[in-house]
This record gives C-alpha cells, structure tokens and sequence, in this order.
C-alpha cells in the first residue's frame, strides 16, 4: 500500500486528502503547523469514511517524522494570494515555507516523489528541487492540469457540451502569461478552431488566464480549491498506478522548448518515476513570444531568492 504524504490542511490540502480517502490508493498522512487542525480534520474525514464506503487510513499531524517512508509528499503549505495580490507578491514568504518543507522531505522522505501546488507554482517548484536536493523528475508541479481544466470548462460552457468531451492543453507559468494552446484542444477529437471563432476562442483563452483570479475576486477570502485538488488527485494517481498519463505539468527543462534549469509547464508523461518525459510541441509565433516571457518572468522571480 502506497503512503501519500500532504503538507499543508488548508482548503486545497484537505480537499484533496478527501479525494485521495475516497479512491483508496494508499494511507495518507496530512501534516500543518496549526496545532489540532490536521488531527481535526483527518479524523472527521475517518469518520466520513462510514458513511462514503472507505477504509483508507489517514492521519494528522504536526511532526514531519510522520511523512517518514512516503512515497508521494504533496506540498500545499503556504500562504493563499488575496484580492490585489499578485503570484510574485507570495515569493518571498512561500520561498521560505518551502525551503523548510522541503529540506524536511529530504529528511524524511528522501526516497519520495514530490508535487507542489504553493504559489508561484513553477518559482517555488524550483525552490523545493534546490532545497529538497532531488533528482529534478522527482520533483514537479501542479498547474496545467488546473489551467486546462479551466480551459475545458469555459469550452464546454460555450458549445453547450460536456466537459468530459473536452480535452483542453494550457503550457507555459502557472500565472498571467500561462499559455492556452486550441490547436492542441480538441472536443471529441475535434479541433477547437473548426468549432469556434478566432474571436470566441480568444475570449475564452484570456478568461483562462484570468481563470484563478476571477474566483479569488468572487470569494473576497481565499482562493480556488475543488478545481485545485480534483488535479492534484489526477497527477497523483499517475504516478501511483505508474499509468505514464500525458498531462500538462510543471516540469523541469533542460532544453526543451529552448529553455533550461527552469519549471515550465509542458506536456509530460507522468509514472512511477515522477516526469518520465518531456513532449515538446510546435508553437505558432505569437505563442512563442508568450512563452518567452512566461519563461522571463519566472527567471526573474528565481533571481531574486536566495537559493
């Protein structure tokens, strides 16, 4: 039985431990720095358990000794983004949380794989790989997971269709140059361009970008979480079930896509090794560009932190 480790109770840690008890994959383990909030929560959701047909095992805790054997440590520890706030504005203080996190999972941990879910996505992703000092297709992200699934909803929305038809493809950083690809989307094996107008389509690929945002300003406090956690489980499940799924991920480059020591988000293959494999993708000029400065961006945000 595999063990899941997820640093972090909040909204999206404990949302996706839910999702994890319900699939029965393996026992897992929710850890935070709140006194009481992990041991609460992972014992409403045992009792859950009764009344959904689960045996999972779960456990809260404040000790990360606890992780020790994981297999699988997910990383939502952190502060959220609030109104106003951009994702540059969280460096500094997530930069820290994760040094601390990370460094413990290497203690602890230092046989598992790592996703990371704090803000900046692909910033602190690299700051866990440095910090944790693991292999770099050990260590990856969850975003475009989360960014495609947007993408396929406003889709879908529009066409007046199902979800589930929508196969949605998002590249790039996790933020504001996030790069939504239609020539890679498809409905029902459709292309997206022979449904939509160039008009229509861009509307729903700026709404995409904003995607995170317009929730944020819905809730006043907090940030998105049912979206968030439904992508951890997917990646999650790809690695557990070594199941070599193709997904949009934060990944580490080394070339791909002309970038290097850089996470990115790009089409991965995702198993039991963590990143199996990078797929590079043919862009069109403007994509490009935006590509360049998403990459720009996320350097500069690196270059400020001492790592």
């Amino acid at each position: 039985m595999a063990k899941i480790s997820v640093i972090g109770a909040g909204n999206v840690g404990a949302t996706a431990v839910q999702r994890l008890a319900e699939l029965e994959i393996g026992e897992i383990v929710m850890t935070d720095v709140v006194e009481g909030l992990p041991q609460g929560k992972a014992l409403d959701l045992m009792q859950a358990g009764a009344v959904m047909g689960y045996d999972t095992k779960i456990r809260g805790s404040n000790d990360y000794a606890d992780i020790a054997a994981s297999d699988l440590v997910v990383i939502t520890a952190g502060i959220a983004r609030k109104p106003g706030m951009s994702r540059e504005d969280l460096i500094n203080t997530n930069a820290g949380i994760l040094k601390e996190v990370a460094s413990n999972i290497a203690k602890y941990a230092p046989e598992s794989l790592i996703i990371n879910v704090t803000n900046p996505l692909d910033i602190m992703t690299y700051v866990a790989l440095k910090a944790s000092g693991f292999k770099s297709e050990k260590v990856f992200g969850m975003s475009g997971v989360l960014d495609s699934a947007r993408f396929a909803s406003f889709i879908a929305k529009e066409l007046n269709c199902s979800r589930r038809d929508v196969e949605a493809m998002v590249i790039g950083g996790h933020g504001d140059l996030m790069v939504p690809l239609p020539q890679y989307t498809t409905v029902s094996g459709i292309p997206l361009p022979e449904l939509l107008s160039e008009e229509r389509i861009s509307s729903l690929v700026q709404r995409t970008v904003q995607g995170g945002a317009e929730i944020v300003e819905l809730l006043k406090r907090g940030s998105a979480f049912y979206a968030p956690s439904a992508s951890i489980v997917k990646m999650v499940e790809a690695v557990l079930k070594d199941s070599k799924r193709i997904v949009p991920a934060s990944a580490y480059l080394k070339g791909e896509y002309g970038q290097e020591d850089i996470y990115f988000g790009v089409p991965a293959k995702l198993g039991a090794g963590g990143v199996e494999e990078v797929l590079e993708l043919a862009l069109d000029a403007k994509q490009l560009e935006t590509l360049q400065k998403s990459a720009a961006s996320i350097r500069e945000g690196i270059a400020g932190l001492s790592l």
